[in-house]
């Protein structure tokens, strides 16, 4: 494992940026609904004027979020994807920016079928291939986008070796750390320039809430950012930004229970004879270099696309369903389900392959339940 200090994270996680409220004592970071505020006179406010440019909920959760990932700044949005869109529209029209052969299928779609419209140049490569990504390397190349572990294949990545190629070419470096969170990576320690979430997955983490997160230490880059955010207007609700900031508070607890469940869940599959091949990260150098621990999320192979099938809607604990990262498990077929957006382009996904979202849940009843679907399509 990689050797992360005792940081305060799960103190930072309950404490920063929610302070008590000063007027009435409430523990609780108040919900602020209003979306207006008094100014003393023309232009001369207390630090608010209209919740779409700023509210003292999302100021909380920003605060409290950039600690987490060691960020000087943070921004938050109304979905990963708004996250990942304020991004893109940082390059100019004739820019080139390169993302992961296996990316998810929302990024796809993102840069395939919304900015490649306006003038953003793409490519895709396997970015663990130092001669892949400088094949893939263009005098117009002002972006790498790095997921790891990637979604679905959980392909990890080194952070610190791509942004270092990236730098020197006077290109920025973007990671998704959606599957790691900031309990389990910090991607600007390794010289990344943005981490960017869905916040709907681990960092909320109860299936009740939709936002996206921007962590980042450049102040040009952050003034780019707020400005987009501001006039996008993809900002998250206030009740919204509660919800993300109370499900952080037990963040560490829960990628612990996850990080747990998922390798217990590994070495069932591993020896199980319906499973044709397991992607999990607990065998890759990097991710133990750059990682606390491997995360909830397994992945692996059926022997083929109908036993894959057969699977999914034979299990009873891991439930049929899109998205990841909540406290109950879900199983789901990428191939039609999240990554059905990249069928016939170059990162098609395996149809045989199935993505498991660990949860929370009893270890031995999820491995019961995923060994007990495993057996029967065996014997059907």
């Amino acid at each position: 494992m990689s050797s992360f200090r005792d940081d305060g994270f799960e103190t930072r996680a309950i404490h920063t940026g929610q302070e008590p409220d000063p007027h009435t004592g409430a523990i609780i970071t108040p919900i602020s609904l209003a979306t207006t505020f008094v100014q003393e006179a023309v232009g001369e406010h207390r630090g608010y004027e209209y919740s779409r440019s700023g509210n003292p909920t999302r100021t909380a959760l920003e605060t409290c979020l950039a600690s987490l990932e060691g960020a000087r700044h943070g921004l938050a949005f109304a979905s990963g994807l708004a996250a990942e869109d304020a991004l893109l529209r940082t390059l100019d029209p004739g820019d080139h920016v390169i993302i992961p052969d296996d990316a998810y299928g929302g990024t796809y779609r993102l840069v395939a079928r919304v900015h490649e419209r306006h003038g953003i140049a793409w490519s895709a490569c396997d970015l663990r291939d130092a001669p892949a990504l400088d094949a893939s390397w263009l005098p117009e190349t002002r972006m790498v986008w790095i997921e790891t572990p990637t979604n679905p294949l959980l392909s990890i990545v080194d952070i610190a070796a791509v942004a270092k190629f990236a730098h020197e070419r006077e290109a920025r470096v973007v990671v998704d750390n959606t599957f790691a969170t900031p309990y389990l990576q910090q991607p600007l320690a390794l010289d990344a320039d943005a981490s960017v979430h869905s916040s709907t997955k681990y960092l909320g983490g109860h299936s009740d809430v939709v936002g996206g997160f921007i962590a980042v230490n450049d102040a040009e880059f952050e003034d780019e950012l707020r400005f987009l955010q501001n006039a996008m207007g993809a900002v998250p609700s206030p009740f919204d930004c509660y919800l993300v900031l109370r499900g952080v508070k037990t963040l560490a607890l829960r990628m612990r229970e996850h990080c747990t469940n998922a390798q217990a869940i590994v070495r069932m599959l591993r020896e199980h004879d319906a499973v044709a091949k397991v992607m999990y990260p607990d065998e890759s150098e990097v991710a133990r270099r750059q990682m606390r621990d491997f995360g909830g999320m397994v992945s692996f192979l059926a022997s083929d696309e109908d036993a894959a099938l057969d699977l999914v809607a034979r299990t009873r604990l891991f439930t049929l369903a899109e998205s990841l990262g909540a406290v109950e498990s879900l199983i789901e077929h990428p191939a039609r389900m999240t990554h059905a957006s990249v069928a016939g382009s170059p990162l098609e996904v395996d149809p045989r392959l199935v993505r498991l979202s660990v949860g929370i849940e009893s270890q031995a009843d999820l491995v019961a339940d995923l060994r007990q679907a495993l057996d029967a399509v065996i014997a059907r």
